[in-house]
């Protein structure tokens, strides 16, 4: 089994299980360890904490899991996940 964590800032949780559920992951659980599993892969929304940079501005982080049973197939999945998750600046 082939695992790796990844940190997301700054997207609502709702928006982070969404996209789980768009590349054909269902979901299992409702607290943490939210879990999604998919085609010979999984993954885990571990939890979400608030960072603050400063005293008005802060953000959300979420810690993920993913995990497949091939770096092949990990690859795919993290891949096809940033997609979802990306933001272009401004």
């Amino acid at each position: 089994m082939k695992t790796k964590d990844l940190e997301f800032r700054g997207i609502p949780l709702h928006h982070l299980g969404m996209y789980f559920e768009e590349l054909g992951g269902r979901k299992d659980s409702d607290s943490f360890p939210i879990s999604y599993y998919g085609e010979n892969w999984s993954a885990e929304i571990l939890c979400e904490e608030e960072i603050a940079f400063t005293a008005a501005f802060k953000v959300n982080a979420v810690h993920i899991r993913f995990m497949a049973e091939n770096l092949e197939i990990l690859e795919w999945v993290i891949n096809n996940y940033r997609k979802k998750t990306f933001r272009a600046g401004g």
